[in-house]
C-alpha cells in the first residue's frame, strides 16, 4: 500500500479535471479578488497595505492555472508570500498580508494532485522557504504547530486524492481489459466456426467438382461468404485483443439462450421481437452477456422488485435490448459499478452503445443498441 502510494505521487501528471470544474475556478478566483479588494479597502489595520494588496491581486489569478501548471502556480503564489516577508525584515512587522492570501494553501494540494514527481519535489522546496521563515518568526508554539499542520495537511490531501485517482484508473482499466479479453475469446470461437465451415465446403466442392461443376461453384460461393465474415471478425478480434492469454473454448451463449435467464428468478420475463436471425456471433454473445449482467444486477441490488423484464428487438441494421426492473434503485448510493462499465465497454467495442440508470417511471433500466454487423 505504501509503495503504491509513493509511486502514484511520483508518477507522471494526472489528467486535469473535466472542463466543467474550470468554471468553478473562475467563480472562486472572482470571489477571492472581490474579497481581497474589500479587505484592502475596509481593513485599516493592514500594515504595508499597498504591497499586501498588489501581491494578493497578482497571486490570486494564478489559481486558475494550478491544475495545468501546478509548479508555476506554486512558484508565483509562494513567491508572493516571500515578498510579504519584506516588512518583517525591514520594519519588524509581524504580518503584512491580507487574510485572503490564505488561498495559497490550495497550491500545495494542486502540486501533489496534478504535478509530475520532479515538479512536486521542486515545488515542495519552493513552499518550504517562505513557510519556514513564517514559522520561524512565530513566537506562539501553538500557532507554530497549527501552521505546520495546515501546510502538511494540504500536501497530504493532494497526495491522497492523486492516489485515489490512480487506483480508480487502474481498476477501470482492469475491467476494460478483462472485458476485451472475454470478447476476444468469444470472437475466437466464431472464427473457428467459420473456418470449419470453409473446410467442409471445400471438401464437398472437391468431391463433386468432376461430376457436377454447378455444385462446386455453389460451394465456392459459400466459401467466399464464410471467408469474408471470418476476415471481418478476425479484424475485430485483433483490434480488441491486448494480450495473448489462454482462451476458454467453452461454447458461447447467444440470443437463443436468453430463456435460461428465467431460471435465475421467477420474476424474470424474456421477450424477443422482430428479426433476430443471422446475427454475427459476437453480437449474439454480447446481447446475452449484457442481459445476463443486467438481470444479475436487478436480482442483487433492486429493492422489492416484482418483475424483471428482458426484451430484445431486431430492427433494421441494429439490435436493441432493454432490461427493466420495477424495484427501488438502491444503486444510486453506490455510484457507477464495474458491471455497468463492462457492459458499456462491450457495446462500444462492437460499435454500439449501452446506458443504465433509474427509470423515470420507476425502477432501473438498462438499454443497449448494437449494430447487426460487427464494427470493422
Amino acid at each position: 500500500m505504501v509503495t503504491a502510494f509513493v509511486r502514484s505521487v511520483l508518477a507522471e501528471p494526472r489528467a486535469p479535471d473535466p472542463p466543467a470544474r474550470v468554471w468553478w475556478d473562475w467563480v472562486l478566483v472572482g470571489a477571492l479578488l472581490v474579497t481581497a479588494a474589500g479587505e484592502a479597502i475596509f481593513r485599516p489595520d493592514v500594515p504595508w497595505r499597498p504591497l499586501a494588496t498588489v501581491v494578493a491581486l497578482l497571486v490570486i489569478p494564478v489559481l486558475l492555472w494550478r491544475r495545468t501548471h501546478p509548479l508555476l502556480a506554486t512558484a508565483v503564489g509562494f513567491g508572493g508570500a516571500m515578498v510579504l516577508h519584506i516588512p518583517l525584515i525591514v520594519a519588524d512587522v509581524a504580518d503584512a498580508g491580507l487574510y485572503t492570501m490564505a488561498c495559497v494553501l490550495l497550491l500545495p494540494y494542486a502540486l501533489y494532485r496534478w504535478a509530475s514527481g520532479r515538479e512536486a519535489l521542486v515545488g515542495t522546496a519552493i513552499v518550504a522557504v517562505p513557510v519556514s521563515l513564517g514559522l520561524a518568526a512565530t513566537e506562539n508554539f501553538g500557532d507554530l504547530i497549527g501552521g505546520a499542520t495546515v501546510v502538511i495537511a494540504s500536501f497530504a490531501l493532494g497526495a491522497a486524492m492523486r492516489y485515489r485517482a490512480v487506483a480508480r484508473q487502474r481498476e477501470v482499466q482492469q475491467v476494460r481489459t478483462l472485458e476485451r479479453g472475454e470478447l476476444a475469446r468469444e470472437l475466437h470461437d466464431t472464427v473457428a466456426h467459420h473456418v470449419s465451415a470453409i473446410a467442409i465446403q471445400a471438401q464437398a466442392g472437391r468431391a463433386v467438382a468432376a461430376t457436377d461443376p454447378a455444385l462446386a461453384v455453389e460451394a465456392l460461393a459459400v466459401i467466399e461468404a464464410e471467408a469474408s465474415r471470418t476476415l471481418s471478425e478476425m479484424r475485430t478480434m485483433v483490434r480488441v485483443l491486448r494480450e495473448a492469454d489462454a482462451a476458454d473454448y467453452a461454447p458461447q451463449r447467444g440470443i437463443g439462450d436468453l430463456d435460461e435467464l428465467t431460471r435465475m428468478s421467477p420474476l424474470v420475463e424474456v421477450r424477443r421481437v422482430g428479426d433476430l436471425a443471422g446475427l454475427p456471433q459476437p453480437v449474439e454473445v454480447s446481447v446475452y452477456r449484457i442481459c445476463q449482467e443486467s438481470v444479475t444486477n436487478a436480482i442483487r441490488h433492486a429493492l422489492y422488485p416484482t418483475r424483471v423484464s428482458v426484451e430484445v428487438r431486431g430492427e433494421a441494421g441494429v439490435v436493441e435490448l432493454r432490461v427493466h426492473d420495477d424495484g427501488e434503485a438502491a444503486r444510486l448510493s453506490g455510484g457507477v459499478g464495474y458491471g455497468l462499465l463492462g457492459m458499456a465497454e462491450r457495446a462500444k467495442l462492437l460499435g454500439g452503445v449501452c446506458q443504465a440508470g433509474p427509470d423515470p417511471a420507476g425502477g432501473w433500466t438498462v438499454e443497449a443498441t448494437l449494430p447487426r454487423e460487427v464494427l470493422r
